[in-house]
Protein backbone atom coordinates (compact mmCIF):
# COMPACT_ATOMS: atom_id res chain seq x y z
CA UNK A 1 0.00 0.00 0.00
CA UNK A 2 1.64 3.55 -1.06
CA UNK A 3 2.20 6.27 1.70
CA UNK A 4 -1.36 7.47 2.74
CA UNK A 5 -1.64 11.53 3.27
CA UNK A 6 -2.66 12.41 6.43
CA UNK A 7 -0.77 9.55 8.08
CA UNK A 8 2.70 9.92 9.39
CA UNK A 9 5.58 7.78 9.80
CA UNK A 10 5.68 5.76 13.01
CA UNK A 11 9.22 6.64 13.47
CA UNK A 12 7.59 10.60 13.66
CA UNK A 13 8.68 11.74 17.10
CA UNK A 14 7.16 15.38 16.96
CA UNK A 15 4.14 14.65 19.24
CA UNK A 16 5.58 14.01 22.91
CA UNK A 17 8.98 13.06 21.84
CA UNK A 18 7.97 9.70 21.44
CA UNK A 19 7.71 6.84 17.94
CA UNK A 20 4.28 6.53 16.80
CA UNK A 21 2.49 8.28 18.66
CA UNK A 22 1.74 10.79 15.85
CA UNK A 23 0.93 8.00 13.69
CA UNK A 24 -1.95 6.86 16.33
CA UNK A 25 -3.67 10.19 16.59
CA UNK A 26 -3.74 10.20 12.43
CA UNK A 27 -5.18 6.96 12.34
CA UNK A 28 -7.88 7.89 15.31
CA UNK A 29 -8.72 11.12 13.15
CA UNK A 30 -9.07 9.13 9.65
CA UNK A 31 -11.16 6.80 11.33
CA UNK A 32 -13.37 8.91 12.55
CA UNK A 33 -13.89 10.88 9.29
CA UNK A 34 -14.52 6.98 7.64
CA UNK A 35 -11.26 8.05 5.54
CA UNK A 36 -8.55 4.89 7.29
CA UNK A 37 -8.00 2.43 4.60
CA UNK A 38 -9.94 -0.55 5.29
CA UNK A 39 -5.83 -2.66 5.85
CA UNK A 40 -5.36 -0.67 8.77
CA UNK A 41 -8.38 -1.77 10.31
CA UNK A 42 -7.42 -5.23 11.63
CA UNK A 43 -5.02 -3.34 13.81
CA UNK A 44 -6.79 -0.58 14.71
CA UNK A 45 -6.84 0.52 18.37
CA UNK A 46 -6.17 -3.32 19.20
CA UNK A 47 -4.42 -3.61 22.80
CA UNK A 48 -1.31 -6.39 21.00
CA UNK A 49 -0.67 -3.89 18.63
CA UNK A 50 1.01 -0.69 18.47
CA UNK A 51 -1.68 1.24 19.66
CA UNK A 52 -2.95 -0.42 22.74
CA UNK A 53 0.77 -0.78 23.26
CA UNK A 54 1.50 2.93 23.44
CA UNK A 55 -1.39 3.28 25.65
CA UNK A 56 -0.77 1.06 27.81
CA UNK A 57 3.12 1.70 28.51
CA UNK A 58 1.41 5.45 28.98
CA UNK A 59 -0.93 3.98 31.20
CA UNK A 60 -4.27 5.35 29.32
CA UNK A 61 -7.25 3.82 27.29
CA UNK A 62 -7.41 3.77 23.77
CA UNK A 63 -10.96 4.86 23.99
CA UNK A 64 -10.39 7.88 25.89
CA UNK A 65 -7.37 8.87 23.61
CA UNK A 66 -10.15 8.70 20.80
CA UNK A 67 -12.51 11.19 22.57
CA UNK A 68 -9.80 13.66 22.97
CA UNK A 69 -9.24 13.40 18.84
CA UNK A 70 -12.94 13.20 18.48
CA UNK A 71 -13.33 16.35 20.65
CA UNK A 72 -10.93 18.46 18.37
CA UNK A 73 -8.12 18.49 20.79
CA UNK A 74 -4.55 19.31 19.35
CA UNK A 75 -2.40 16.65 19.45
CA UNK A 76 0.05 18.42 21.56
CA UNK A 77 -2.91 18.23 23.98
CA UNK A 78 -4.00 14.87 23.46
CA UNK A 79 -0.20 14.25 24.29
CA UNK A 80 -0.26 16.36 27.20
CA UNK A 81 -3.28 15.27 28.84
CA UNK A 82 -2.09 11.46 27.85
CA UNK A 83 0.94 12.59 30.39
CA UNK A 84 -0.90 13.89 33.29
CA UNK A 85 -3.78 11.89 33.48
CA UNK A 86 -1.27 8.44 32.71
CA UNK A 87 2.61 8.53 32.61
CA UNK A 88 5.17 11.20 31.59
CA UNK A 89 7.84 9.30 30.62
CA UNK A 90 10.89 10.59 31.74
CA UNK A 91 14.15 10.30 28.95
CA UNK A 92 15.04 6.96 30.22
CA UNK A 93 11.29 5.49 29.30
CA UNK A 94 11.27 7.63 26.17
CA UNK A 95 14.20 5.63 24.83
CA UNK A 96 13.19 2.31 26.10
CA UNK A 97 9.65 3.05 24.11
CA UNK A 98 11.28 4.31 21.13
CA UNK A 99 13.67 1.74 20.96
CA UNK A 100 10.75 -1.38 21.75
CA UNK A 101 8.77 0.28 18.92
CA UNK A 102 11.31 0.29 16.60
CA UNK A 103 12.48 -3.06 16.72
CA UNK A 104 8.72 -4.77 17.37
CA UNK A 105 8.97 -8.12 15.05
CA UNK A 106 12.64 -8.52 15.14
CA UNK A 107 12.86 -12.03 16.18
CA UNK A 108 9.85 -11.55 19.20
CA UNK A 109 6.51 -12.91 18.90
CA UNK A 110 5.82 -10.60 15.87
CA UNK A 111 7.91 -11.75 13.84
CA UNK A 112 5.48 -14.69 12.71
CA UNK A 113 2.69 -12.60 12.06
CA UNK A 114 4.65 -10.35 9.95
CA UNK A 115 5.81 -12.85 7.96
CA UNK A 116 2.88 -14.11 6.94
CA UNK A 117 1.77 -10.58 6.18
CA UNK A 118 4.34 -10.85 3.83
CA UNK A 119 3.07 -13.89 1.46
CA UNK A 120 -0.57 -11.67 0.93
CA UNK A 121 -0.94 -10.52 -2.62
CA UNK A 122 1.51 -7.21 -3.06
CA UNK A 123 3.44 -7.59 0.19
CA UNK A 124 5.77 -10.13 -1.29
CA UNK A 125 8.27 -7.68 -2.02
CA UNK A 126 8.78 -6.52 1.48
CA UNK A 127 11.93 -7.63 3.27
CA UNK A 128 11.85 -5.47 6.44
CA UNK A 129 11.77 -7.93 9.60
CA UNK A 130 10.16 -5.25 12.43
CA UNK A 131 6.82 -4.11 12.45
CA UNK A 132 8.33 0.18 11.56
CA UNK A 133 10.20 -1.45 8.58
CA UNK A 134 7.17 -3.40 6.96
CA UNK A 135 5.26 -0.04 7.45
CA UNK A 136 7.92 2.12 5.56
CA UNK A 137 8.36 -0.41 2.68
CA UNK A 138 4.43 -0.90 2.14
CA UNK A 139 3.81 2.82 2.46
CA UNK A 140 6.43 3.16 -0.31
CA UNK A 141 9.39 5.12 2.43
CA UNK A 142 12.94 3.96 2.87
CA UNK A 143 13.08 3.21 6.46
CA UNK A 144 15.51 5.65 8.50
CA UNK A 145 17.85 3.01 9.57
CA UNK A 146 18.54 1.62 5.69
CA UNK A 147 18.93 5.56 4.38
Amino acid sequence: MPAFEGLRSPYDKTIGGLHHLGRMLDKIRLWQAGKLPEDFHRNYGLSIGLDGQLCGFLSVKFADVEAKVAAGVPDAEVAEWMFVNGLRPNRSQIYIWNEHSRKLGWNDRLTDYLSGIRQEPGLTHITAQTSFGFIEQSEGRIPPAVK
